[in-house]
């Protein structure tokens, strides 16, 4: 018996060879595609992101008052944002290095903050959104001396700029933080800090 099963083998065997298996049948594609895996008469509503505020800087890294190429791009980015179209308030917190005397800082971070208000409203933003604030050396974001106390070109050159705030329309939480006030107040507050 173990003779004729070796045979059979070798005969089934060789019978294949010289033959290819035939190709699988392809399976139909379904022409339409289900929105849900578990029910397919279920539509997923697609959900966009919410619109966060946007938080961004204008440099003046050169220093002075005078918008470079490096600020205008800045603008330009700013103003194709999808947070300037929505129409929130917006607050420009000018500020300087720490060279110079307090009264002076103060005087050159507001004209750099009221210049880039001027700027966005030549463009069509609407006065009325604006708030303009005047911190001077008060809030760097870099060291403007190294620990030996030689000048930190670089860090000084990063707190020369104007911080854009945007906020998003009907932003409960943004309104109800207390560190983002309104332009209007924002700017009293800057007002009445100067004059003291």
């Amino acid at each position: 018996m173990k003779r004729w099963l070796a045979t059979a083998a070798a005969l089934a065997l060789a019978g294949c060879e010289g033959r290819e298996a035939p190709a699988p049948e392809p399976s139909p594609v379904p022409t339409t595609t289900s929105a849900s895996i578990i029910r397919p008469d279920v539509e997923v509503e697609r959900i966009a992101p919410a619109l966060e505020p946007l938080e961004a800087s204008v440099t003046f890294a050169e220093g002075g008052d005078t918008l470079s190429d490096d600020a205008l791009a800045d603008l330009e980015a700013i103003m194709d944002s999808p947070q300037m179209e929505a129409g929130g308030d917006i607050v420009l917190r000018g500020h300087t290095d720490s060279l110079g005397d307090d009264e002076a800082n103060l005087r050159v971070s507001r004209r750099r903050a009221e210049l880039v208000r001027d700027w966005l409203v030549e463009r069509g933003v609407d006065p009325q959104r604006i708030g303009v604030v005047a911190l001077g050396e008060q809030r760097p974001i870099a060291p403007n001396a190294h620990l030996d106390g030689s000048p930190d070109e670089a860090g000084r050159a990063a707190n020369r700029r104007v911080d854009v705030s945007i906020a998003v329309p009907g932003d409960a939480a943004g309104a109800a933080e207390e560190a983002t006030p309104t332009p209007a107040a924002d700017a009293a507050a800057a007002e009445d800090a100067a004059a003291s």
